[in-house]
């Protein structure tokens, strides 16, 4: 596909006069914003401090970016032309941006500042591809200093230690999670880049021993694999001091219960190749909401809005720094802010669902005496993101939507043969009469009884989905037979999961 490259073109002195102004102004907000993560410890102060009032500060912000990028950046100007938006002045004015009629329209040149990409100390990422095709991201070296000052900073809060050592178990390729994490943890800890090797882990950790304060940077799913092959080897846990940091993909409760039998405690973060790395993390705090939201429907109710039956991800996020809004539709939108962004981020829709809450609107819903049992050493006062993940990840059966962490929940919880699950993945059967039947596809390692796995599998998701969704509960009793869920075991690369070569796993599948 040819995408289009308009080029910036001459400004009139209007324009020039305009953009000067709006470019003072950004890189003031920018430079502010720098002094609060020179150093870890004021990162820290920044995170514990922050007030409400400075969401104001921040929307301002945005819009000054949208602003500046309609006469600096030359894909937008031709973008909001294409849209009418010219004139466009309040940040709700502006249209909202997204891979399809954005990224994948214009090149990776005109979606610059200035329309300059080659710039020395530039880093291209790659997107893992699960939306289909892989696009190239570029990020500049001011933009990535930012990221790993954040990072830093969020890792010596919620893993504190003397002797930090991280392992980073991300893709070492082009993808930008596993280059940038190796970047950032070097600010503040000793690093080893293994990528996913999880014998090269076991031999670090076996070589260097138990005296330091090891953290685990992995996709969730591997870090369960990492716990499996540990444990296979008769690894002394005890004697270790591991926790992990996982991202990339949502993570269930039932799975960091698992993970957190052996790991010291294990922490998800939020970001997208599309737009930035660590846009969210989680603390303490936003892990014991997410546990009471799984059993208190009232609260869900208040937070989440009523009869809501999904169980979001939980982040603190800088409005400071990422500038988010939720559409009519319940997409999250993300500005980033700093001016150091090489290629603009603008009102982008990644695909997410989500809501929005300041700590004192979630302080309310919980109530004093609850909040206080619930409030943990880190402290961090930034507002909270409560994602859902992408929209379209979802099967429909019996009148209900099936998500993949909700089927996640209940192979893993309480599931004798959990450490055999290797990964899962759903797809619809088409049965006689054209009535479809949801399947749960498993991949599975090593010797295991599969009627019994299937048997304890089937009742696990079943019990967890009729307590989670009222619309399955429904059709359960109205008909019993919606309890059929088909699953399908397979062996290591066998079926539905033959080929498939990306560490971050694909859940919807057309055919098995």
């Amino acid at each position: 596909m040819i995408r289009l490259s308009p080029a910036l073109g001459p400004l009139t002195p209007r324009q020039r006069w305009r953009r000067a102004r709006l470019q003072a102004c950004s890189w003031a907000l920018t430079g502010a914003y720098r002094l609060g993560a020179l150093h870890p410890a004021v990162w820290r102060l920044v995170a514990r401090g922050y007030h409400p009032a400075l969401d104001r500060v921040a929307a301002r912000h945005a819009r000054v970016a949208c602003q500046f990028a309609a006469v600096d950046v030359p894909a937008y100007r031709h973008f909001l032309r294409a849209n009418g938006a010219e004139r466009a002045r309040g940040l709700a004015d502006f249209p909202e941006t997204t891979k399809q009629n954005y990224a994948g329209v214009y090149d990776e040149a005109s979606r610059c500042q200035e329309g300059r990409l080659h710039r020395p100390g530039v880093i291209v990422d790659e997107s893992s591809g699960s939306s289909g095709k892989p696009y190239n991201w570029v990020r500049g070296p001011r933009e990535l200093k930012g990221i790993y000052r954040n990072a830093a900073g969020y890792i010596e809060l919620v893993f504190p230690g003397e002797r930090l050592f991280v392992i980073n178990a991300y893709s070492m390729g082009a993808w930008a999670t596993g280059t940038t994490t190796g970047a950032a943890m070097a600010r503040i800890a000793m690093v080893k880049n293994t990528g996913p090797d999880l014998e090269k882990i076991a031999d670090t950790l076996e070589h260097f021993g138990p005296g330091y304060d090891y953290v685990v940077a992995a996709y969730p799913p591997f870090l369960k694999h990492l716990r499996d092959r540990l444990d296979e080897a008769g690894f002394p846990w005890a004697e270790y001091r591991v926790r992990g940091m996982v991202g990339g993909e949502g993570m269930t409760e039932a799975l960091r219960d698992y993970l957190e039998e052996r790991f010291e405690e294990v922490r998800s973060g939020y970001g997208a190749s599309d737009l930035t790395i660590g846009m969210g993390a989680e603390s303490g705090f936003s892990v014991r909401l997410r546990k009471r939201l799984a059993t208190d429907q009232d609260l869900r109710d208040r937070l989440l809005g009523p009869g809501e039956q999904r169980l979001p991800m939980i982040f603190h996020y800088n409005p400071l720094e990422t500038f988010l809004e939720v559409n009519a539709d319940g997409e999250l939108l993300c500005t980033i802010n700093t001016k150091s962004c090489l290629q603009p981020k603008l009102r982008y829709n990644v695909g997410d669902e989500a809501r929005l809450h300041t700590l004192a609107e979630v302080r309310r819903a919980l109530g004093d005496d609850a909040y206080a049992r619930m409030w943990t050493d880190e402290r961090m006062s930034l507002p909270l993101l409560f994602l859902f993940g992408r929209k379209d990840s979802t099967i429909s059966y019996m009148g209900a939507n099936l998500y993949p962490q909700d089927v996640e929940y209940g192979l893993y919880q309480g599931n004798p043969h959990a450490a055999a699950i290797n990964r899962f993945c759903l797809s619809l059967e088409e049965l006689p009469g054209l009535e479809y039947r949801p399947v749960i596809n498993l991949e599975v390692r090593g010797e295991v009884d599969r009627d019994d796995l299937v048997a304890i599998c089937r009742k696990g998701v079943v019990a967890h989905l009729s307590a989670v969704s009222r619309d399955f509960a429904e059709s359960l009793k109205e008909d019993p037979s919606a309890a059929d869920l088909r699953i399908r075991v397979f062996g290591l690369g066998e079926g539905p999961f033959a080929g498939l070569t990306k560490m971050k796993n694909v859940y919807l599948v057309k055919d098995a």
